[in-house]
């Protein structure tokens, strides 16, 4: 099981200098379990892991899941440029949760028609499944098993719990602590070896101590995906959904106040790689579980 990080900003995409290391991508994470690929968020990330697929496969066929956690602009956004999606060969199933606004189909359709995009989502010519989950849904994507959970964040959102050959992988992202960790998570990232969590604000910017308060605006800081990762017992936190204004020197920051907390986190990068070993016997002794294999490309 690898996990391959395309796109880690919130909000909007942000490239320039001052984000370059970490990236300017919005969200966008690729699974691989044994040969399925599965693909969490279509955010702006989602053009280059089209790209890099289609070389990788040199002319054969992509099969994919697209795991989407909601349907704010920075996580669907790549789709359309997901060239993949244009090729008969192409299998793709795209899973979202009901959001009591459209269908999961008039939702993507809605942003790729006139006049906001020149190429409507029915003259794809991938061969394109739609399913619509609810929480607490348990289903197959490939050889993987995933579970779903709703969490807190204007609109909707739901968290995945990605599992394969005994490894699991929790996405919960664009979601809101307010005054108690949120119990439904917790639950679902048990004893999971990787926590992918938006750690978009500070404490202090959360609270209104810098700028102005951000209750209720659907995200969370790196403290409380720390406790949900201490509650929970996963092996590895990783902060996600970077504030679009945040600079790479500003992510390192956060990243060593997570680590104090949670001394297993680690601040996600476009280009970051974590390899999830299959797991070893059981063993008598209650060692932690192993921290993930960490590759990042260079920027």
């Amino acid at each position: 099981m690898q996990i391959e990080f395309w796109g880690v900003r919130g909000s909007i995409a942000s490239p320039g200098p001052e984000t370059a290391s970490v990236g300017g991508n919005t969200s966008c994470v690729a699974l691989r379990c044994g040969a399925s690929h599965i693909i969490l968020d279509a955010g702006t990330g989602l053009r280059g892991l089209g790209d890099s697929r289609l070389a990788e496969l040199r002319g054969a066929p992509l099969e994919a899941t697209v795991l989407l956690s909601h349907f704010h602009w920075d996580h669907i956004q790549g789709l359309p440029f997901f060239v993949p999606a244009y090729l008969p060969s192409t299998r793709l199933t795209v899973v979202g949760a009901t959001n009591g606004v459209m269908s999961l189909e008039d939702t993507l359709t809605h942003q790729m028609q006139a006049p906001v995009f020149p190429v409507r989502m029915d003259e794809l010519r991938a061969e394109l499944a739609l399913r619509e989950v609810r929480a607490g849904e348990t289903f197959g994507a490939g050889e993987a098993t995933v579970r779903v959970a709703k969490l807190n964040h204007p609109g909707g959102v739901h968290a995945y719990r990605v599992e394969h050959g005994g490894r699991s992988v929790v996405y919960a992202t664009d979601t809101e602590h307010y005054e108690c960790i949120d119990p439904a998570l917790v639950a679902l990232a048990q004893g999971a070896d990787v926590l992918i969590y938006d750690s978009q604000y500070t404490p202090e910017e959360y609270r209104g101590e810098v700028g102005p308060s951000k209750v209720g605006w659907g995200h969370s800081t790196f403290a409380a995906g720390a406790e949900v990762a201490r509650r929970a017992g996963v092996g590895e936190l990783v902060l996600f959904h970077h504030d679009p204004r945040r600079s790479d020197a500003a992510v390192a920051e956060i990243e060593a106040r997570a680590r104090a907390l949670f001394p297993r986190s680690v601040a996600a990068r476009e280009g970051m790689k974590m390899d999830l070993a299959s797991p070893s016997p059981p063993s008598p002794s209650s060692s932690p579980k192993p921290a993930a294999r960490h590759e990042e490309a260079a920027r």
